[in-house]
Order: C-alpha cells, then sequence, then structure tokens
C-alpha cells in the first residue's frame, strides 16, 4: 500500500468515476459504460441509493481520488428472530490500483459498519468466475454457504 487509502460515503460528482471502474470490468457482464452519453443513468440511480434509509454508496480514495467502491444495504428479515444483516455490493477497486490493499479496506470498512449497526451476518455474492475474489473474501473470514439464483427481467 503506496498512500493512506481514505473510505466516504459517495457524493454526486464521484458517479462518472464510479462508472468509468464498472465499465472497465470485464467478467462481471453487467454493460456498464463510460459513456458521458450514459451518466444520467448512473445519476439516477445514485439519486435511488441516495434517499433509501437501508442503503449507502462508498467510495475508496487515495489523494482525493477514487479508486474504489462498494455498497451496502441492510435487510430486516423475520428469519433469525428479525435479525438485520448487511449485504454487500459492488466491491470494485479500480484497474490499475488493484493488489494495493484498497478492497480490503473497503470491506473491512463495511463490515465494521455492519458490527456498529448490530448485524446478525455480512453477507455478499461473487460471480462464479471471479476465483481470486473468491480466494480474497475467504481470506477475510468470509466462507461459501449458498448457492446463487438470478433471474434476467426482459
Amino acid at each position: 500500500m503506496t498512500s493512506q487509502i481514505h473510505i466516504r460515503e459517495a457524493r454526486r460528482d464521484d458517479v462518472a468515476a464510479i462508472a468509468a471502474m464498472f465499465a472497465q470490468d470485464t467478467l462481471g457482464g453487467h454493460g456498464d459504460s463510460a459513456d458521458p452519453a450514459d451518466l444520467y443513468l448512473y445519476l439516477a440511480a445514485f439519486d435511488r441509493i441516495a434517499v433509501s434509509p437501508n442503503d449507502r454508496l462508498f467510495v475508496a480514495l487515495i489523494d482525493n481520488e477514487v479508486v474504489g467502491t462498494f455498497q451496502t444495504t441492510l435487510i430486516t428479515s423475520l428469519t433469525g428472530r428479525g435479525a438485520t444483516s448487511l449485504t454487500l455490493e459492488a466491491v470494485h477497486t479500480r484497474h490499475d490500483r488493484r493488489g494495493e490493499g484498497i478492497g480490503a479496506v473497503m470491506v473491512r470498512h463495511a463490515i465494521e459498519m455492519g458490527r456498529a449497526n448490530g448485524v446478525r451476518l455480512v453477507q455478499l455474492m461473487s460471480n462464479a468466475a471471479r476465483q481470486d475474489a473468491h480466494r480474497f473474501y475467504e481470506g477475510l473470514g468470509f466462507s461459501r454457504s449458498h448457492y446463487g439464483f438470478k433471474m434476467k427481467m426482459p
């Protein structure tokens, strides 16, 4: 790690940098774009996240430059006697900054946030093709526990 990593909630002016990181992802298959003509889509999503009481979007910064992002969602369920879980989503480190410990700092921040909110567990899903990511999460204490299923909507 070469510099201090700072985590803060994302701001609207971070959205273009976040979208650019997602657009570099060739494994995810999400169809993200860094095209300025598509920025309004990301800004609309940011606005929905910003007003949600259970969702938070974060960025990791080095020298005030966005180098990573992740989103958290608190979910309360009747299972587990009404326990709350924290779902960690869209953990992404900028391609040219991988291997600097940024991902670990982001995930640990989310775990501590969950602990502060009294969650019973922190959970995430990872694309089956991301074997390096699976080793990364296991190294941070996560274990494989469930199969995930998805249905793409037309």
